[in-house]
């Protein structure tokens, strides 16, 4: 049924283990962790600085290790290529110079972490990364290994920024290191997350509202697709050109400032694609405002229709869905005992998330196992607490 997925004692051990395997004995020093995150509601609008609604997972990304003598960093992945753990080794520059991405590609996360880091000057050190969080997924593997990292070197060389830094150095990070432009929720909530609570993110104050989600009535499925499109790499920025290119028209400085009576009386001065990018992100800010309220009153019927009305502006405003995407939205939706279901993420594939009563669950997954003409993964979830410090006592 659902997959089973380590939890962080069971992550840590196995980083542990394996610093031993690869550094010779001896034990860390210091270890984090960092979430992954699905997002509820709000997709696609925080870059254009609006409102976001996701939710801290118990899916998690934890980092182990120790300070080096001098600028020599080891860091050893325990995801396997040919049963041997992906590891690299660089040196961090001694004269102020930026450290520049390279090769593997999963290290310039790392890499831009080190950069954008804003504690004294960094040290060599040799660490250890284990992770439960799905690569490609939808589920901010990217962000979880980020704010892991991050928390893992201020355990080393405490820093003196506040939570909400911390977030944009992450995001920072993945700009210049990974050449992803996207909006701070992931890095966001993954710092910030709170158990039993989604975090209504405003993208352009950088405030954060926690809102209740813990009624044990209601379950979060999340359906991993387990595809992944490559439109997904050039689509992104594409969408992101676009929502700027609208705003302009409009003359604001996002979309956050535009109304749909502006949008209206601008049609005839942007082109249909554009038109339809800028309303999708227009509505979605609507919607996750009204999710809010939904879910602050505990109507999840209401709650449910917004996310369905979500996934079919996705689908046909915003087009980053998919095939597989609308047949698990469509397949879950026929249960009795769903509110919504929408697709998650960036697009082209990754995961749906779905609310239901606590009791529909099973049946829920079955039904998607035999609608679903692909091989899915389930994931039961409830809004878990964001980045820590890990005790190895």
């Amino acid at each position: 049924m659902a997959a089973r997925t380590p939890g962080v004692c069971e992550l840590l051990a196995e980083a542990r283990c394996l610093y031993g395997e690869v550094f010779g004995g001896g034990a860390p020093q210091v270890a984090a962790c960092a979430p992954g995150r699905v997002n509820l509601i709000g997709e696609h609008t925080d870059y254009n600085q609006g409102l976001v609604l996701p939710m801290a997972l118990p899916l998690v990304t934890v980092v182990v290790g120790s300070q080096n003598p001098g600028m020599d960093v080891t860091v050893v992945t325990a995801r396997k290529d040919a049963d041997k753990p992906h590891r690299v080794d660089f040196s961090l520059p001694s004269n102020g110079a930026s450290l520049p991405p390279g090769s593997p590609q999963w290290a310039n996360y790392v890499k831009g972490v080190i950069q954008h880091y804003r504690g004294r000057p960094l040290q060599g050190f040799k660490a250890v990364i284990a992770s439960s969080v799905p690569l490609g997924g939808g589920l901010s593997s990217s962000a979880s290994l980020e704010v892991a990292f991050y928390t893992f070197l201020q355990q080393l060389i405490p820093d003196d920024g506040d939570q909400v830094s911390k977030a944009v150095a992450c995001q920072q990070a993945e700009h210049t290191h990974a050449g992803v432009p996207c909006g701070i929720m992931d890095q966001f909530v993954s710092v910030l997350g709170q158990e039993g609570h989604a975090l209504l993110i405003d993208c352009r104050s950088l405030e954060a509202t926690p809102v209740p989600l813990a009624d044990p009535n209601l379950v979060i499925l999340i359906t991993n697709s387990n595809v992944k499109h490559s439109l997904a790499g050039s689509e992104y920025p594409l969408r992101r050109r676009q929502c700027e290119e609208a705003a302009s028209i409009l003359q604001r400085d996002s979309l956050r400032d535009a109304t749909m009576d502006q949008l209206r009386e601008a049609k005839g001065r942007m082109d249909e694609v554009i038109y339809k990018r800028a309303r999708h992100v227009i509505e979605e800010i609507q919607r996750t405002v009204q999710a809010v309220d939904a879910l602050r009153k505990g109507a999840y019927k209401e709650f449910g229709k917004l996310m369905v009305e979500s996934h079919n502006s996705l689908r046909d405003l915003y087009q980053v869905s998919c095939r597989e995407l609308d047949q698990l939205v469509s397949a879950v939706l026929e249960v009795d005992g769903v509110f919504g279901s929408r697709m998650t993420g960036g697009g082209f594939g990754g995961c749906t998330v779905t609310l239901l009563q606590a009791h529909a669950v099973d049946r829920a997954i079955l039904h998607i196992q035999e609608h679903y003409s692909g091989t899915a993964t389930f994931y039961i979830t409830t809004p878990s607490e964001g980045a820590r410090a890990l005790a190895l006592s």
